[in-house]
């Protein structure tokens, strides 16, 4: 009875932190700073793509529907990737939720995980990225995998425009990201990097570009209608050891954090010869679901940025 009431006593309800030491992030539950209003509510009547939702290609082995299970009968297990690991049930999609987006309403944090590609350890010839994406409790919502042609990864390296198509547990493409080819030198701020999130594709729903700063990594979350909603700003040298490297997520006014994106230490044999990258993403549980997929499009933008190095090239990690 005595820690029952010292916990519904502490500051912070459900934790055991005195009132010195607060939680670094808010709550699930955070609703924002004062006389935040929350991201404009979705149109009515959400267009529909032509012609249903565009199939995956046959170049990502295993991932297609073909070998899936008819609609409603989430899979336990998708060929081509790791076994033992479930997908997260389909919550029931609320009132005006763009298709495929509604595992986004339910969880407040995201884990992705790179997947190692042999021949590209091996050889050094760079490959299609893919990548799983799993709630906390380590079930898989999305597999992401990269769509760029041969000539473009080996020329390019981590500069190239790329399409990152997301699918869910049924094999759908429910989200599209479209990265063009931008200037990546800090010395020239008339051309800087972009990425446009489409879910479904074809329908923009945010944007996340570059904002110059001589030291700082900084980026402005928009919605698709171009308005500014969110921040993300970096640590000035991005790069550490045996630690995670932090992009904050703010207000506009940069008086609250509200979230982070986190790449996260993968042990030393994988960062230093391999280009696999793990990520966590955390946000507010009633933030709109269409800026929890902007955020997702964050993440593979700040992980082509700064962390998709080959071996052998040096990062710099200054911006």
């Amino acid at each position: 009875m005595d820690n029952q009431n010292a916990q519904m006593k502490a500051p912070y309800p459900g934790t055991h932190s005195p009132a010195q030491n607060p939680p670094e992030y808010p709550s699930a539950g955070f609703s924002g700073p004062p006389g935040y209003t929350g991201h404009p509510a979705p149109q009515a009547g959400y267009p529909i793509p032509p012609a249903g939702y565009p199939a995956p290609q046959a170049s990502y082995p295993g991932v297609g529907p073909v070998g899936f299970p008819g609609q409603h009968q989430p899979v336990s297990h998708q060929s081509g990737a790791p076994a033992g690991i479930p997908w997260m049930p389909a919550p029931p999609p609320p009132a005006n939720c763009p298709p495929g987006l509604e595992y986004l309403t339910q969880i407040d944090q995201l884990l992705i995980h790179q997947q190692i590609e042999l021949l590209e350890v091996l050889t050094g010839f760079e490959t299609n990225n893919k990548y799983e994406i799993k709630n906390s409790l380590g079930q898989r919502i999305y597999f992401a995998a990269e769509d760029t042609d041969c000539c473009t990864r080996n020329c390019c390296g981590p500069s190239r425009p790329f399409t990152m198509r997301i699918l869910d547990n049924m094999g759908r493409e429910v989200i599209t990201l479209e990265r063009p080819l931008r200037c990546t030198s800090c010395c020239f701020p008339c051309c800087l990097q972009e990425i446009e999130i489409q879910a479904p594709p074809g329908i923009p729903v945010g944007y996340v570009t570059q904002t110059w700063h001589p030291c700082l990594p900084r980026f402005t979350v928009q919605n698709e209608r171009r308005e500014d909603v969110l921040k993300i700003t970096g640590p000035c040298v991005v790069c550490s050891c045996c630690a995670d490297i932090d992009f904050e997520i703010k207000s506009l006014d940069d008086k609250y954090v509200v979230g982070k994106i986190s790449k996260q230490w993968s042990g030393l044999v994988r960062e230093m010869f391999t280009d696999v990258d793990n990520f966590g993403i955390q946000f507010p549980l009633d933030l709109d679901v269409k800026m929890k997929a902007v955020m997702l499009g964050a993440c593979f933008l700040i992980d082509f940025m700064f962390f998709e190095m080959t071996r052998g090239e040096q990062r710099s990690g200054v911006w």
